[in-house]
């Protein structure tokens, strides 16, 4: 009785539903296939010493990326990101500290002081993170990366651009990729809290910028043991360019825009001694807003001279630390064409780790990629690879004398 009453209704849920499954089901083998087919090993360049070292010690070089399968090229991947990626919590102590022109800075540490790997203070490896064009320490890519580190063990700081950390301008002075003088105070700000704690220093987009051309600057003296940048426009120029093609402006350059001219006006008081600000407040790109004015704050005659300052691809062989460097060659922000491929293969000491896919600050794999992601895992795995061997990767990248002789 009890069967014959059922059964009709299974009969119309089954002719119901299973169009549905079997539109379901070929959905999910499709993005299977397709991700099947996008997943590839990203292509490592640099020395062959520096290539045994990584893959040995950050192994997921050699690992085949898989990005996220409905997220179709590098717009989507660069947009799901900003907007699903999570948020680790992390608590902060915010330091200010002064600069020589009368200005200060924002610092936010994580001192990691219940660290097992390293209990003192003193002898505990610091990484210095430096976020991106209109970022700071909330970002989820920087949560994230301060997450991977001390877990590991390590203690880690949050260079927050002049205006951008909370604080208020107290100069007519705000920050550009291609001046360091404000992270060379932080260095030495870090360096003499812990003198023998081994800096690390970890730029993205903008970020990387500044550290990459910082490294050059410095050479020998930069007071840091390593370096590894995601996401680096290597030519501003041409980044410039491909930011304003139409779709690339209105997703990402308008909005980008849009935080500069706030920060612009959050500190208008101080910024209209030196520009005039409705004028800056006009801007519709950031190529306007660099030409108004960043190469005016910073005495460049034009956003051009800015730009060819600011680019790092040819200051490379100027650098003398180990430095990693991930870029997605669907980057809308950096295109593939700039990535400095023939120059890293004739240095020692600079490793090109470059995606098919991935956009920018993004590289998002798995069906629901709300965590951690692959340039997560490869930050963390770089990290603990430069401070838990760091004989190893000197002699990698050619830095330190046969010590057996």
């Amino acid at each position: 009785m009890y069967l014959s009453s059922v059964e009709p209704w299974r009969t119309y849920w089954e002719s119901v539903s299973r169009p549905y499954t079997v539109f379901i089901c070929s959905v999910t083998a499709a993005l299977y296939y397709l991700w099947g087919r996008k997943c590839e090993t990203p292509a490592l360049i640099c020395s062959e010493a520096f290539s045994v070292f990584l893959k040995k010690h950050c192994p997921v070089v050699a690992e085949r990326f898989c990005p996220t399968p409905w997220c179709w090229g590098g717009r989507v991947q660069t947009l799901v990101c900003a907007l699903l990626k999570s948020r680790p919590h992390v608590s902060y102590r915010n330091e200010l500290i002064r600069t020589p022109d009368g200005g200060q800075i924002s610092l936010d540490w994580v001192d990691n002081h219940t660290s097992a790997t390293y209990p003192e203070s003193s002898a505990r490896p610091t990484v210095l993170i430096l976020p991106g064009l209109t970022g700071n320490s909330q970002q989820p890519y920087v949560l994230h990366a301060v997450s991977q580190a001390t877990r590991r063990g390590y203690r880690c700081v949050v260079f927050n651009n002049r205006g951008v950390g909370g604080e208020e301008l107290l100069t007519p002075v705000t920050y550009c990729a291609a001046n360091t003088s404000d992270l060379e105070q932080v260095v030495k700000h870090v360096k003499g809290m812990y003198p023998q704690a081994p800096v690390l220093g970890a730029g993205v987009s903008l970020g990387g910028m500044i550290l990459l051309n910082y490294l050059a600057r410095k050479r020998t003296e930069s007071g840091m043991v390593a370096g590894i940048t995601i996401s680096v426009a290597w030519d501003a120029l041409k980044s410039s360019d491909s930011m304003e093609e139409p779709l690339n402006w209105l997703l990402f350059n308008k909005h980008l825009t849009d935080g500069l001219r706030q920060k612009v006006t959050r500190h208008r008081k101080i910024l209209e001694k030196v520009v005039d600000v409705d004028y800056v407040l006009k801007a519709r790109t950031i190529r306007e807003f660099d030409e108004r004015f960043t190469s005016h704050v910073f005495g460049y005659k034009s956003c051009v001279d800015y730009y060819h300052d600011a680019s790092p691809a040819k200051k490379l062989p100027q650098t003398a630390v180990p430095i990693l460097c991930l870029n997605a060659a669907d980057d809308p922000f950096s295109p593939q064409s700039t990535f400095p491929v023939s120059i890293v293969q004739t240095l020692p000491n600079v490793a090109l780790l470059l995606t098919t896919h991935g956009g920018h600050i993004a590289f998002l794999e798995g069906l629901f990629p709300l965590g951690e992601s692959y340039m997560e895992r490869l930050f963390g795995q770089f990290v603990q690879a430069v401070f838990e061997h760091p004989k190893d990767i000197k002699r990698a990248c050619g830095m330190a004398k046969d010590e057996s002789k």
